[in-house]
């Protein structure tokens, strides 16, 4: 259950609103999902957070896909079920395909597992590798 009420267009505030129309327009579609129904909560988190979200995921050096992958790998790092499954969709949307998931989440577990055998072994940076 949310610690908030979710806030349903119908009932938003028209700064709210105007950020639902943004996610809308940008995403080419006819819902608001539940993480911005949370954040529309408290509106100026709302606009922040989408703006900054929108900025970062834009056409950039990285492919949309990309971007999508990375964001997937971190959620199943940081443990968030919600940007799990919001993120394996948009990255299937962007053309994931299962054999490109099931490497995501090889690499993002292999790293998890190396980092932690790196930070207890307290591993010295190698000259090399320290620019």
């Amino acid at each position: 259950m949310a610690t908030v009420k979710l806030i349903e267009y119908a009932e938003a505030s028209s700064e709210v609103r105007a950020v639902y129309d943004d996610i809308m327009a940008t995403r080419k579609v006819d819902r608001v999902n539940n993480f911005w129904k949370a954040l529309a909560s408290h509106p100026p988190t709302l606009r922040r957070t989408w703006d900054t979200l929108k900025s970062v995921m834009a056409p950039g050096a990285l492919d949309p896909l990309t971007k999508e992958m990375i964001y997937l790998a971190v959620s199943v790092s940081n443990g968030c079920g919600y940007c799990i499954a919001s993120h394996t969709a948009a990255a299937r949307k962007a053309g994931m395909t299962d054999a490109m998931f099931g490497e995501v989440m090889a690499v993002t577990g292999m790293a998890n597992e190396t980092n932690r055998l790196a930070n207890g072994y307290r591993v010295p940076i190698d000259p090399a590798f320290d620019r």
